[in-house]
């Protein structure tokens, strides 16, 4: 990778550039539900608190992100909250029965929101909404071995939600 990312972006091509901006979208979106869950906020709340102060201005490392696509951003937001209770259930039955969602950890419970957001009301393909969650995994958890487990509850609410796809 070269030292200056905004010069990185500018080369791709415009389909690159909206998958990229859509993954920047997908990470925001856990981690405002995660957000959400451990304050007092509402999603219009913690929405706006992103939108101001995370889209554009993140830096890892001194390096700027990619700016994330806002509207898949509010979409999966706005889904998640929507649909959390039948995403909710899509998890439980996805997990061990002694692993009820409530008992995760908070991170993966966001995680699996806002994929089952996607999963439930869009018609993203399956296949790429478990891929594009999972990277996610792995950069909350590199090290360990969430990545795996992610993938099995993703697949698993996949085949509920969109039977169809595989």
């Amino acid at each position: 990778m070269s030292p200056d990312p905004a010069s990185d972006a500018a080369r791709l091509d415009p389909r690159q550039m909206k998958k990229l901006r859509r993954s920047a979208a997908r990470l925001h979106a856990v981690q405002a539900l995660f957000q959400m869950e451990h304050s007092s906020l509402s999603a219009d709340q913690v929405r706006e608190e992103f939108l101001a102060h995370r889209f554009g201005l993140e830096l890892i490392e001194g390096e700027e992100m990619i700016d994330g696509d806002i509207d898949h951003f509010r979409m999966v937001i706005d889904q998640a909250v929507n649909w959390q209770a039948r995403i909710d259930q899509m998890t439980d039955r996805a997990l061990v029965a002694k692993w009820p969602i409530d008992r995760i950890d908070p991170t993966l419970r966001a995680l699996f929101r806002a994929a089952g957001a996607e999963l439930v009301a869009t018609d993203a393909p399956p296949k790429v909404v478990i891929v594009e969650y999972v990277d996610i995994a792995k950069d909350f958890y590199p090290e360990g071995r969430e990545a795996r487990f992610v993938n099995a509850v993703l697949d698993h609410m996949a085949r509920e939600a969109k039977p169809e796809a595989f």
